[in-house]
């Protein structure tokens, strides 16, 4: 009986694995459809956005199921828990990831040159979701803490972006108004998908220690 409990874990850990490279992949292919002014990644990332979403009622059915049936208690549990907890931050992110692919396929925003410095924002992120996962996979606490660390940076990134934003756009008569707040709303979506990696790795640390660090959001 432990022994399939056992490999029915492992495959849990094996599909959060698997959702978070999608993740991660739609975060890269939004920043080179952002890049690119390229309209066909990001329909990429809004066909990932409903893999995701599958990805996570599949998650949600495994850790049910396992509740149910193998009645866990402890570290067991709260490994489950948290996966339950986790999966909502995830799709959150494929469906921001979404919203800045639809920004993309509506206005050609690659000539701006990345002067909010969003691929830095991107990148960022990016290795916290993956950072986040292997912390989970691997019930690393240390790596789960140097993530909700990385948000600062993101963050500090975020009001670079508005500072910006001002310095370029600010007093200027003819200031195409949507385009600054799309850039705005991306640099956004990146700066929430920071505080959904934050949440994940939170949760990894209730897997682990039984308490969960650091402010919600």
């Amino acid at each position: 009986m432990r022994n399939r409990f056992d490999n029915e874990l492992q495959t849990l850990d094996e599909t959060m694995h698997e959702m978070g490279e999608l993740c991660e992949s739609s975060i890269s292919l939004c920043i080179e459809a952002l890049m690119d002014g390229n309209p066909k990644k990001a329909q990429e990332v809004v066909a990932k956005a409903v893999t995701i979403s599958r990805k996570e009622r599949e998650v949600e059915n495994m850790c049910l199921k396992l509740l149910m049936e193998q009645q866990p208690v402890a570290t067991d549990l709260r490994v489950i828990s948290a996966a339950l907890k986790m999966v909502s931050d995830l799709e959150r992110i494929g469906d921001q990831s979404n919203d800045i692919a639809e920004i993309v396929i509506t206005e050609n925003l690659s000539a701006a040159n990345d002067i909010l410095n969003l691929r830095r924002m991107a990148d960022v992120v990016n290795d916290m979701v993956t950072s986040s996962i292997e912390a989970f996979v691997n019930r690393d606490a240390q790596l789960a803490r140097h993530v909700i660390a990385r948000d600062d940076e993101v963050d500090e990134a975020f009001n670079d972006a508005k500072q910006k934003l001002i310095e370029v756009f600010g007093g200027k008569n003819n200031v195409n108004m949507e385009y600054a707040l799309n850039l705005l709303m991306i640099a956004k979506y990146f700066e929430r998908i920071g505080d959904h990696t934050v949440n994940i790795a939170q949760w990894v640390l209730f897997a682990i220690t039984g308490v969960r660090e650091g402010n919600t959001n």
